[in-house]
């Protein structure tokens, strides 16, 4: 369906048009079903002041340098002034949840919303700080050991903990797979904000418990923080290097792109000098 205009009309737009798309949906022909549960979608979500709409162009960008199949770019966003065309945006579905709380990330949820504009297929979310480096096919054409499996980073900090990062996930969209996700996460709320800090670990203990969860390929994912730095003292004297066989690198802490590019932004432990290979990328 043509992507929506903005300005934003909220949650009523967003109602009625899960109420048309589920209309439309009556009598098409099994054939045609399947052929939309097999489109791949990129989606990615800013909102706030912290990222500008350079930061989604240069993620769509790598992502059609570096992907070879067939897909749609979609931002969810509450501000799409300078996102490119190319990208179809979207207002972010609103949550269920207490005015004045923390950033903690609880909007990629959304993602899992039952009806989400009538997108239907394959989805792989990106977080929009991330910079890819090599092909990315394989995060569609990986095969998951079940059918309503979330494939997720496995942390890198504490693997044994079984928490994902979100920065890259492949689920199910537009298929009624997790039904319940979100509705449980609005309705259990307060008892859920005092077990787990982030949407990450409340959507990892989610699919454990009621789905299943699935990791990439460790080498696939890298975290520039844990794995491109050099440990201390040789982040004084040697930059930043890119892992074999990485295809995406994860920011996450103190230092963005921007940052790895220049150099500075880290603790000084962890100090970090100016990574040119970053620019090469990031574009």
């Amino acid at each position: 369906m043509p992507a929506i205009a903005f300005p934003f009309w909220g949650g009523l737009y967003y109602n009625a048009v899960s109420q048309l798309t589920l209309s439309s949906l009556r009598g098409v022909s099994v054939e045609t079903q399947q052929q939309a549960s097999q489109q791949r979608y990129v989606i990615c979500m800013k909102w706030g002041n912290k990222y500008g709409a350079d930061y989604v162009n240069r993620l769509y960008h790598m992502v059609s340098r570096h992907l070879t199949l067939p897909f749609q770019m979609l931002c969810l966003t509450d501000d799409d002034t300078g996102i490119d065309p190319a990208v179809r945006c979207y207002p972010i579905p609103e949550l269920n949840l207490p005015a004045g709380l923390p950033e903690r990330g609880w909007k990629k949820l959304t993602t899992f919303s039952p009806e989400l504009y009538g997108l239907c297929g394959e989805a792989l979310f990106l977080d929009i700080d991330i910079v890819i480096v090599d092909n990315i096919d394989c995060f569609f054409t990986y095969q998951p050991q079940h059918e309503d499996s979330v494939v997720i980073i496995r942390d890198w900090k504490k693997p044994w903990r079984m928490v994902g990062n979100s920065s890259v996930y492949r689920f199910k969209i537009g298929q009624n797979t997790y039904p319940n996700l979100l509705r449980h996460f609005e309705e259990n709320f307060a008892q859920i904000r005092q077990q787990v800090r982030h949407e990450q670990a409340y959507l990892s203990q989610y699919l454990r418990q009621h789905h299943h969860l699935e990791y990439w390929d460790k080498s696939w994912c890298v975290s520039f923080k844990y794995q491109c730095i050099r440990p201390l003292p040789l982040s004084f004297f040697q930059t930043p290097r890119l892992p074999a066989d990485a295809k995406i690198v994860i920011f996450h802490g103190e230092v963005n792109p921007p940052d790895a590019i220049s150099g500075g932004g880290g603790k000084w432990y962890r100090r970090v000098l100016p990574s040119p290979w970053i620019a090469a990328h990031w574009r």
